[in-house]
């Protein structure tokens, strides 16, 4: 008994510590960053967002219901004060944008209200997400969760920011092959995160799936096809506003390469995998689906069908 009391006053110290070492490594790769491609106000404004909403709402409520939604406020602030702060913005009277940054604000922003607005709805019905749970243990650690995401965010709008910092037609020209480029991917990888969300709405809705996992549409070439969509949205971003970046702009990479890390290591992928190997785990259909369809990207073909009949008997 003594020993089960020592690790329950441990554990919210040990938390604290964590806590602490999280919010000091997000904050001084958010300083280090913002300080060398000259985006420091872009960096305050991401975290005066977060920070709000976590002292408003999150830490009293000890909720978790307006994250989701606050990283979108979050990314349309940081694309409006970018815009505001722009050396192409000389007053109401003298608006200088160029069509790169036009474009990379319309991309976005149409980004980050879509999906803020399908995630918002997602926890509206849901009621919790389940993720943020061991965070709240202690108020430095669960700090650390709304630091990251201002951190997330600004490096995942960076590439934007960046360009919007810059004066008007920074580049020779206008439009180049490489912007068409980025516009391009942009579009694939919207597509790709858009129809596989709605593919899955449309499945969870249908009662005798109730309980399952989806196979079906993008699903059935990768086991998180949203997110592969959403990696590549980025690269098209950051490939959009390349013609205009010099020395440490360059950093403005760390945008997809963010996404790929988080989405893939952190905070998507292992925790859905886990969550559906504790509910569908050693089933053999389930098993099957995940030894044939790819973890992100995607295949472009589907897994070969499960047939019961070859599962061999226990």
């Amino acid at each position: 008994m003594a020993e089960q009391a020592e690790e329950k006053v441990e554990e919210p110290q040990n938390a604290c510590v964590r806590g602490l070492i999280f919010n000091g490594v997000t904050l001084g790769i958010l300083a280090l960053t913002s300080w060398a491609t000259l985006t420091w106000k872009a960096a305050l404004v991401s975290c005066g967002v977060n920070w709000l909403v976590f002292l408003i709402h999150a830490l009293p409520q000890s909720s978790e219901k307006f994250f989701d939604a606050t990283g979108t406020l979050t990314y349309v602030t940081l694309i409006v004060s970018g815009l505001f702060l722009s050396p192409s913005f000389g007053g109401f009277d003298s608006i200088n944008f160029d069509l790169r940054q036009i474009v990379l604000a319309v991309m976005v922003m149409a980004w980050s209200i879509r999906l803020g607005s399908y995630l918002l709805m997602r926890i509206c019905r849901d009621g919790k997400d389940e993720r943020f749970d061991s965070f709240k243990v202690n108020v430095v650690f669960w700090l650390g969760v709304w630091s990251m995401q201002a951190l997330w965010c600004y490096l995942i709008a960076l590439p934007a920011l960046i360009i919007f910092s810059k004066p008007p037609n920074c580049s020779k020209n206008a439009f180049t092959l490489q912007d068409a480029a980025g516009y391009a991917i942009w579009v694939i990888g919207m597509g790709f995160e858009v129809i596989a969300d709605r593919q899955k709405d449309a499945w969870r809705q249908l009662p005798e799936n109730k309980g399952k996992f989806i196979t079906v549409g993008l699903w059935s070439r990768s086991r998180h096809p949203n997110y592969f969509g959403e990696i590549t949205i980025w690269i098209g971003v950051c490939l959009a506003g390349m013609s205009c970046f010099q020395r440490w702009d360059f950093l403005g990479w760390l945008s997809p390469i963010t996404t790929f890390i988080l989405l893939n290591y952190v905070s998507g992928v292992p925790l859905l995998e886990a969550t559906a190997d504790k509910r569908w785990g050693g089933q053999p259909e389930y098993e099957h689906y995940k030894a044939n369809t790819p973890c992100v990207f995607p295949s472009l073909t589907a897994p070969p069908p499960f047939k019961a009949e070859e599962v061999p008997l226990q």
